[in-house]
């Protein structure tokens, strides 16, 4: 493909405004799009990335401004309108029947003449697949598919149905870093054929590492485009937040870190009788972060559960050394019986919103569910947790009208501020989080980081559940990897490789993940 060629113009946004209620989510967006590119658009959370791209897929629609496909106006009012005009949009949740096969889900809601020919759907998919190096079984169940097969089935469905344009949406969000070597190969080649992919991501390395150029949007306005070649981290960061941001991650060493949390040989079964935890056995030291690596559903959210009450434990024990007294074993307590036994326990769970917060409530309603059982009389104290919420609003600037505005409504980082905050009031000796970052721009998660350290350095003990490898080996100590429900290693943070982890992560002693795993849905 020539030069000339890889600046013809696929797509262009001109003055886009899209507004919900009182609030502006879009506001005057102008942006462009070439064939034969990858343009990562980046922003904090709340900036309108997603907002911005869904009405290019014809989830939503402008209140103001136009959308020019080829150079000339469409109207993109349905995901049908958008394919008709060759774009298709990758969710981060896949929206697959996990019954069907790969090849049913790509043709699932297409119209065809007569009988569906599934040997011809199975023909075409394959080649599509040799085209850019898809690894897909078209005759495979969904469910029977990891994370990374799932996604490339949604990838294949856009291009089956003919799209030239892709907008990717968090698309290395749960892959290993094998997994994104692959799907970053898969599309490079896809731009060398002349495809248009935008990124929606907050990995900045995966940015500099995949992209030509770089869009920056900042509260829902359009800040610029730059060329990947001729740019940095910093700068970019700098673009999202408006102002300059430290993006070293500080890790400190604790003198005389001490035994706060033994696990030993913790089995766990679901309510089908399946083991998701086997044998697991660590120490997190108070004074240390040990992080926690997996590829999703390798057992991390039954980990932090058992050890919070919340999940039936089989076999094991759970023992929690307090300060100058004899280990208590948790196995068998529940979470408030855990808290009357003096354990100084928090737990930010994966689900903010369904675990973590009453959506409805606000930041003061939120920081009583932590108080409430303190009342004496028929009348619930709301001065202290008001006082928590004004200063978690105030030390962690968290955007929100009031303390009484429902937490639904914030951003997903804002959200996350009030969760982690609330929990580390408590004064924990320990501190167990899932996916403390997952979705959140780049200032609010060095926000989270630091947090996590400052506790560390208190003598805490902090257990970190992480997706980002380079996160993980930047900011832990230790890490725990498991893989299908079972320890492969602990290794040092500050000496183990990338690389390293993620074989850890699919191969348990020399056999492959999925070869154990009960579900296989933990990424093999």
């Amino acid at each position: 493909m020539t030069a000339l060629e890889k600046t013809v113009c696929a797509i262009e946004l001109k003055g886009i405004t899209k507004r919900f209620g009182s609030v502006v989510a879009n506001d005057g967006v102008d942006l462009s799009l070439n064939r034969g590119e990858i343009l990562s658009l980046l922003g904090e959370n709340g900036s309108g990335k997603t907002t911005l791209m869904n009405m290019l897929a014809g989830i939503y629609f402008p209140d103001a401004g136009e959308i020019l496909a080829g150079g000339k106006p469409v109207s993109i009012r349905s995901p049908r309108d958008a394919y008709a005009n060759g774009i298709g949009m990758i969710h981060q949740h896949y929206k697959l029947v996990d019954v069907f096969t790969a090849a049913e889900n790509i043709v699932l809601g297409l119209e065809e003449e007569g009988r569906l020919d599934i040997r011809a759907v199975n023909e075409k998919v394959r080649a599509i697949s040799e085209k850019y190096g898809f690894d897909i079984d078209p005759a495979r169940k969904v469910y029977d598919m990891s994370v990374s097969q799932k996604q490339t089935v949604e990838i294949v469905k856009a291009l089956y149905r003919g799209a030239d344009i892709l907008i990717l949406d968090e698309p290395t969000a749960v892959l290993t870093p094998q997994e994104t070597d692959r799907l970053f190969a898969v599309l490079r080649a896809m731009r060398d054929d002349g495809k248009a992919i935008v990124i929606i991501t907050h990995k900045l390395h995966e940015v500099m590492a995949l992209s030509d150029r770089v869009a920056v949007l900042r509260k829902g306005q359009y800040i610029g485009t730059v060329n990947t070649g001729e740019t940095s981290p910093q700068a970019l960061t700098d673009m999202m937040v408006g102002r300059s941001v430290t993006l070293n991650i500080d890790r400190p060493r604790y003198e005389k870190p001490v035994e706060r949390l033994t696990v030993r040989n913790l089995t766990c079964l679901d309510g089908e009788g399946v083991k998701r935890l086997d044998g697991v056995s660590f120490t997190a030291m108070g004074g240390e972060i040990l992080g926690v690596a997996g590829i999703a559903g390798s057992g991390q959210r039954e980990l932090l559960e058992a050890i919070s009450g919340l999940y039936p434990v089989a076999e094991g024990e759970i023992l929690y050394t307090p300060e100058g007294r004899r280990p208590e074993n948790l196995v068998g307590k529940t979470p408030m019986q855990i808290r009357k036994a003096g354990v100084a326990m928090a737990f930010v769970p994966e689900d903010r919103l369904g675990m973590g917060l009453a959506g409805s409530m606000g930041m003061t309603g939120n920081m009583m569910l932590r108080s409430w059982r303190k009342g004496r009389t028929a009348f619930v104290n709301r001065r202290d947790p008001n006082e928590l919420a004004l200063k978690i609003w105030k030390e962690l600037e968290v955007v929100t009208p009031d303390t009484e505005f429902p937490v639904r409504r914030m951003s997903g980082g804002n959200v996350q501020k009030v969760l982690v905050g609330r929990e580390i009031a408590g004064a924990p000796s320990v501190l167990m989080t899932a996916y403390a970052v997952r979705g959140l721009d780049i200032n609010t998660s060095y926000t989270i980081y630091n947090l996590l350290t400052a506790q560390k350095m208190k003598g805490v003990a902090v257990v970190y559940v992480g997706e980002d490898l380079d996160v993980l080996l930047e900011l832990c100590d230790r890490i725990l990897v498991l893989c299908g429900g079972r320890v492969s290693g602990v290794v040092d943070a500050r000496t183990a490789t990338k690389e390293q982890i993620g074989l850890m992560m699919t191969h348990l002693g020399g056999e492959a993940c999925a070869d154990r795993h009960p579900r296989k849905d933990c990424g093999i």
